[in-house]
């Protein structure tokens, strides 16, 4: 999920939302590309009576019908959280790249309050956020600037996209002893990084069960069941620590999964 905020996208989502409704869809579950885009269509949708419930990444619309989320100011706020605990306000100070993903996007923006709320008054030196496009490109230009222009610098912290590129930059570089990499989400690439080592850590949202959720509002709406509204579970750290005894099948899609995306 966690997708790019990219304008052509979102035109794209607003018309299979519509083509979705059209072939006779009784709920509408959206894993939303913008947090205020997709307002109109939702509207328009809920006019129908087909119950919209907001998937993941985030909605303000006041049209849906439920909620299957976490806060992303809390996901940022436990990564930040676990770097104050490594250093105190007493110990040396360390500098943190941090790349929170695109510009504007609401779950950007969210991460980077709680991740800068939650180093206040510790030993970590923030460098001035670098946004971006979360494209593996695009991310590691980034990280490459960063790290040329901050030979000191003792962590690496952003997306999933920017951790899982910033292992290889770090390693083709040798400083992989020198830099550490941490997420404010979890993905299978990041769950492997963290195996392996080359990741210190991620937030883990359940994002499996986020979606066993949302289904299950969907259902309840239409059987005009009672229903909680938001819904999200509770977010834990992983690391090297925990990494064994965390049930994957509950923050991560089974091994070849593959989406497929037909409506028969």
């Amino acid at each position: 999920m966690h997708s790019v905020n990219r304008p052509c996208n979102l035109g794209k989502q607003v018309s299979q939302i519509e083509d979705c409704v059209a072939r006779g869809a009784n709920a509408v579950i959206i894993g939303a590309i913008s947090g205020d885009g997709l307002n109109n269509v939702i509207k328009a949708t809920a006019a129908k009576k087909v119950p919209v419930i907001d998937l993941v990444n985030g909605i303000n619309s006041p049209d849906l019908s439920a909620k299957s989320l976490v806060s992303f100011h809390t996901m940022g706020q436990s990564t930040g959280a676990y770097l104050a605990k490594k250093h105190p306000a007493s110990s040396p100070p360390v500098k943190v790249g941090w790349f929170p993903g695109p510009a504007g996007a609401g779950w950007v923006e969210a991460a980077h309050k709680g991740f800068m709320e939650a180093v206040k008054g510790s030993a970590v030196v923030v460098l001035d956020p670098k946004y971006g496009d979360t494209g593996k490109e695009a991310q590691s230009k980034l990280i490459e600037d960063v790290l040329q222009a901050n030979p000191d610098l003792a962590y690496v912290a952003g997306t999933a996209v920017t951790a899982e590129a910033a292992t290889g930059i770090l390693r083709s570089r040798n400083l992989d002893k020198k830099v550490q990499v941490l997420s404010f989400y979890m993905t299978p690439g990041v769950y492997e990084g963290i195996q392996r080592g080359r990741i210190v850590a991620a937030p883990a949202d359940s994002m499996v069960i986020q979606g066993r959720i949302a289904v299950d509002q969907a259902v309840r709406l239409l059987e005009g069941k009672e229903v909680a509204k938001h819904v999200g579970p509770k977010i834990f750290v992983v690391d090297s620590s925990n990494i064994q005894s965390v049930k994957q099948a509950d923050i991560l899609p089974p091994t070849g999964f593959k989406p497929v995306f037909e409506v028969k």
